[in-house]
């Protein structure tokens, strides 16, 4: 049956606004709960517009939360806009536990399984990576050369990635006497090279090459945290062992490390080298030490292989990055609904970007499994706002100039939409930065409302796949965790499908339900965890890796 495709929504009972689904034009009339609402100015889709008229001051609501207040009377039908509304949102306290929630039908995945890399600590990779990481920034040229050395002998060089292959096609031309316009008329994507990539260890999905600029410099707290980021990578369950360079008298020790690797994992087994410059004298001996052991490790790494697991053993991280007035009413619900699966099922999810949970403070702290939890939360919410604001820019200044020009023009709706890719389930952890939050359940981690240092966070913290949904678009991915990207809206899936896997427009253009786009996302999810499909982000190499910085250089 023939879904039907609507021009507006309201998206809760309590909301004093609707949506546009379509751009609606100037004295656009609808009918609305016995009103002739008459629109006073055009309205794109994604914007939002009154159906009341508002005095001065008055609250609006969206998602059935307060999300801002309007700076002047405004009519019935007029659209809502940086100028006349402003951010606000309902302060939380401690309140009563709200547990009660309506568990899906799961019974479509009931015994399923994927094909994942188990670890003797019993979690399970969707992937089989090596590391090779530098403790402090010192280091990040001897990094590069090690990647310089290996990657495209073993096979793992992402072709054409650097479109060399496109500049020798305009070099022949242009010697070949093409003129400008020639040039820029030349469509190039037929001369991208076509090699095909033989891995000398095929069941090694890659060797990952991580930089930063941390380790020394900053405060004991941030190279602390640096370790502790690290450490979560190395002891993750799609990484089979690491090359760790230090140059020995940086703030993040080595052994600070090994510490924060044995808080993740106690009987941590697998293969890890760490070679320190200024022990090991000059650069070829310890860039000859690091490519023989990494050689080595590759060869133990190899010896895994792929077999069945639980969907249990999933954790997956949510994620939103250039998020649009869409994105809180298709791609967002579609991944609350697969994180109540998942809870269901007995897996887990981690949701992120605390400042992107601004205004949806009290039904998160009530949803938390008890006080203590809801205690931390709190706590945490209040810390980094406060903190933000001391260095001059709240959580209100979240919204980027895109968001607002789609549609996100306060926080709190920006917020509010966000929070929908949590589900309805308790909250079962609430996990600050940089620490693991892979306990079954829906695990609430602390981290920035940017969206690579989150997604960097919620690797770390365990996720073994990530789901973004992007409204705007975006390439982001991780270096060991595939990054799905999921559409808010048909647009934007249409224009950059080759970085975005899936479209949940189709919830928008009204041919799919929000269970219907769970269980495609959670399908996909599946094929992917399985080595059965590789996200758009890992086949463009997009290996984006940012730890969060939270205190200053010294």
């Amino acid at each position: 049956m023939e879904k039907e495709k609507l021009e507006f929504l309201q998206i809760h009972p309590k909301d004093n606004v609707l949506v546009a689904l379509r751009d609606l034009p100037v004295g656009y009339s609808l009918k609305f709960q016995g009103k002739d609402i008459v629109l006073k100015r055009a309205v794109a889709a994604k914007h939002k517009f009154t159906i009341d008229a508002l005095e001065k001051d008055d609250e609006i609501y969206m998602y059935g939360v307060l999300v801002g207040k309007v700076n002047e009377p405004l009519e019935m039908g007029e659209l809502l806009d940086v100028n006349n509304l402003r951010h606000a949102a309902d302060d939380f306290k401690l309140g009563n536990r709200k547990l009660e929630w309506t568990k899906p039908d799961v019974s479509a995945f009931q015994g399923r399984t994927f094909r994942g890399f188990h670890r003797s600590n019993g979690t399970v990779g969707t992937a089989n990576y090596w590391l090779v990481i530098p403790l402090v920034f010192c280091e990040n040229r001897n990094v590069l050369t090690l990647k310089s050395a290996l990657e495209e002998k073993l096979g793992y060089q992402v072709e054409s990635k650097d479109y060399s292959d496109e500049v020798d096609e305009l070099i022949t031309r242009y010697k070949g006497g093409a003129s400008i316009n020639d040039l820029l008329a030349v469509d190039l994507s037929a001369a991208r090279a076509n090699k095909e990539s033989k891995r000398l260890f095929p069941n090694v999905d890659g060797v990952k090459f991580l930089n930063h600029d941390m380790g020394c410099g900053g405060t004991r707290m941030d190279s602390d945290a640096l370790c502790g980021l690290l450490a979560g990578y190395i002891t993750h369950p799609n990484v089979a062992g690491a090359t760790v360079l230090s140059l020995g008298c940086q703030h993040a020790q080595a052994s600070i490390l090994k510490a924060e690797i044995a808080k993740r994992d106690p009987d941590f087994d697998k293969p890890l080298f760490v070679f320190e410059q200024q022990f090991e004298g000059t650069e070829q001996e310890l860039m000859q030490k690091a490519i023989k052991s990494t050689f080595t490790g590759l060869m133990e790494a190899n010896k895994k292989e792929r077999e069945d697991a639980g969907l249990d053993k999933l954790c997956i991280g949510l994620e939103c990055g250039g998020s649009d007035g869409f994105s809180g009413i298709s791609a967002n619900p579609a991944l609350g609904f697969l994180s109540d699966m998942m809870v269901t099922m007995g897996g887990s999810v981690i949701l992120s970007e605390f400042p992107e949970l601004c205004g949806v403070e009290q039904e998160l702290s009530d949803r938390c499994i008890d006080e203590a939890t809801a205690e931390k939360f709190i706590h945490l919410m209040r810390t980094y706002n406060a903190k933000a604001e001391a260095d001059g820019s709240g959580f209100y200044m979240n919204p980027s100039p895109g968001n607002i020009r789609d549609g996100l023009i306060t926080d709190a709706i920006k917020s509010a939409g966000a929070a929908k890719k949590g589900g309805t389930s308790p909250v079962a952890a609430v996990i600050d930065y940089p620490e693991l939050a892979n306990g079954p359940g829906l695990n609430l981690l602390c981290t920035p409302g940017n969206d690579v240092e989150s997604t960097t966070a919620e690797v770390a913290a365990g996720a073994n796949i990530v789901l973004f949904t992007t409204g705007l678009g975006t390439p982001t991915g991780n270096p060991i965790a595939p990054v799905i990207k999921i559409a808010s809206n048909s647009k934007v899936y249409n224009k950059m499908n080759d970085a975005i896997d899936l479209n949940c427009g189709t919830v928008i253009d009204g041919e799919e339900t929000i269970e219907e786009a769970a269980h495609k996302i959670l399908e996909y999810v599946i094929s992917v965890a399985s080595g059965d499909r590789i996200a758009k982000a890992v086949q463009l190499g997009q290996d984006d890796f940012i730890p969060w910085r939270r205190g200053v250089s010294l």
